[in-house]
């Protein structure tokens, strides 16, 4: 199965701004790969894991139209870190099968000389292996949730806890080749993943 010659990993804590990120390097013609979206496949009605998740966890986290109550199975194993090891025993290996499959889906319909893998555990999951290069968007702890508890529907304790369960911020950009700075305005991220983009370019033609 081939795969795109070079593939960088855009990553960063919640609320830090990677879909933003990555919508911008979308702008430029590159695919993105969203781990998030990998996630959701492996779940769907009819998958072995979602019947695996509802005999583990009961009806609850089962919708009535048969799909799984995502904030229902958030709620539970993020209060619960066994419970959180259980789910991700389960989904990381199926949740890689799939990005593999889109990666070498990428190579074949996209033109763009690199790839994109927008995950939040790109690190914690291992699935740094699948790329060539890191990079980290970053911003101040205080700012990282305020702007997730103004994005999503989660209480600033269940947000809290979500970011206690991903690699700290300073562990983060150690492992980062490079930082994109989202503590500014969206004209300063972008023109960040403006320059990254031409050094993605000439980095993956040398590769």
């Amino acid at each position: 199965m081939s795969t795109p010659r070079f593939t960088v990993g855009l990553t960063g804590g919640i609320g830090s701004g990677k879909s933003t990120a990555a919508a911008r390097f979308r702008h430029h013609g590159v695919n993105v790969v969203d781990a998030d979206q990998a996630a959701r496949v492996v779940v769907e009605p009819g998958r072995p894991a979602l019947a695996a998740i509802e005999e583990h966890f009961g009806p609850s986290v089962i919708q009535a139209d048969g799909t799984l109550d995502r904030a229902v199975l958030r709620k539970l194993v993020f209060d619960d870190p066994t419970e959180r090891r259980w789910l991700e025993q389960l989904t990381h290996p199926l949740i890689r099968e799939e990005i593999v499959t889109s990666l070498a889906a990428s190579a074949q319909t996209h033109s763009a000389p690199y790839a994109i893998l927008e995950s939040p555990l790109l690190i914690e999951s291992g699935q740094s292996e699948l790329v060539q290069r890191i990079c980290v968007v970053d911003l101040p702890e205080a700012m990282q949730l305020a702007r997730a508890s103004a994005r999503d529907a989660n209480t600033l304790e269940q947000i809290r806890k979500i970011m206690a369960a991903q690699l700290s911020r300073e562990a983060r950009c150690a492992k980062a080749d490079d930082i994109l700075d989202n503590s500014g305005s969206l004209e300063s991220l972008n023109a960040q993943v403006d320059a990254l983009h031409a050094k993605y370019v000439q980095r993956a033609s040398q590769s």
